[in-house]
């Protein structure tokens, strides 16, 4: 890398970070100001946070590599039972230092799992991943005298610090879930902005002229499964903290489907994308749930219409936005400033 490079690097990871604590100053002023209207709010919030987490690991994987996971559920619950498991036995710990935990463990089971996709292509990497999001849940149960089985781990509730005793405990708890995920954000955009991030866009392109031109396919895809497998792993701890447990329930094949959906309906290989389509995986059922509830329907329609509509959502966001929400965005920034331009050139 040349000095130049360096140079730039260094001013990319300083833009990044600067606007990483902008991003959590604002929008943890916005959480403080929306508890007092709404405090249901604020904790989805806090759900949107690990989910833009596990999203934004699968963009990497499947949008920057062209790796197709779904089983990214499974390794949520790998870092939700760690965590489970680690303040089973230190009670206290720093919850900083327990989510390194879960990260280090998921990021070691994700190596296995990475090696093995590594040698899979296409659906039979989906079939991979979708065997684990299905089997891995099952462990809990196999082993009931370790993970207690369906009824699972209960995970202490986080509580402030003695000088914050006076804020609500889902905004603080919505503010330990956004200084991970702003982190997260930023990493994720100086590495992609790096020589990996390179490979992993010509591996997705093609495989065969990535090799050609130097780069280990293998080893790369093991890396990105890996980055992606640790965003999980983090996703997973701030989930169990939010819901104080890991239970096999909480981790359904349905979950790795919704990340799936969310960096599709963002905007594919795109990090605010993972953003956008994670505010539409939390809230879209909320909603679709209050026009349930108002419309008063029979009981057997009134079961199967949020999955309907939640379906009809996902068809009109393609529809309007191939190239999902981000991409819409900012094809209508580019129509906006050429009309600026065109104005300009008249007058």
């Amino acid at each position: 890398m040349t000095v130049l490079e360096r140079i730039q690097s260094r001013g990319t990871l300083l833009t990044h970070g600067l606007l990483g604590v902008l991003f959590i100053v604002a929008v943890g002023v916005v959480i403080w100001l929306l508890d007092s209207v709404n405090g249901f709010i604020v904790y989805q919030l806090s759900s949107v946070t690990y989910i833009a987490i596990a999203a934004a690991g699968l963009t990497v994987l499947t949008g920057q590599n062209g790796q197709l996971s779904l089983g990214h559920g499974a390794l949520m619950a790998i870092g939700a039972y760690t965590t489970a498991l680690v303040l089973k036995t230190f009670t206290d710990l720093n919850p900083a230092i327990v989510m390194v935990a879960s990260i280090l463990v998921t990021a070691v089971a994700s190596i296995v799992v990475g090696a093995a996709a590594a040698r899979l292509r296409g659906p039979y990497l989906a079939g991979a991943t979708l065997g684990l999001a299905v089997g891995l849940p099952g462990v809990a149960i196999r082993f009931s005298s370790v993970f207690h089985g369906d009824q699972g781990l209960t995970v202490p509730a986080l509580s402030s610090p003695d000088a914050l005793s006076d804020v609500p405990a889902e905004v603080w708890l919505a503010w330990v879930g956004l200084i991970p995920a702003a982190v997260t954000f930023v990493l994720l955009a100086n590495l992609l902005k790096t020589r990996y991030g390179r490979d992993f866009r010509a591996i997705r392109e093609d495989e065969v002229a990535s090799a050609l031109h130097g780069i280990r396919v293998s080893r790369t895809q093991v890396i990105a499964f890996v980055l992606s497998g640790a965003c999980a792993g983090l996703a997973g701890s701030l989930m169990a903290y939010t819901s104080n447990l890991a239970a096999p329930g909480s981790f359904p094949l349905t979950l790795s489907l919704q990340l799936l959906a969310a960096i599709v309906i963002g905007g594919l290989g795109t990090l605010p994308g993972a953003v956008w389509g994670s505010l539409v995986i939390v809230f879209a059922p909320d909603w679709i749930g209050t026009l349930n509830d108002a419309m008063k329907l029979p009981s057997n329609v009134r079961d199967e219409l949020p999955l309907a509509l939640f379906g009809v959502v996902f068809i009109v966001a393609m529809l309007a936005f191939p190239y999902g929400i981000q991409g819409g965005l900012r094809r209508l920034i580019a129509w906006r400033a050429g009309r600026r331009r065109a104005a300009a050139a008249q007058a």
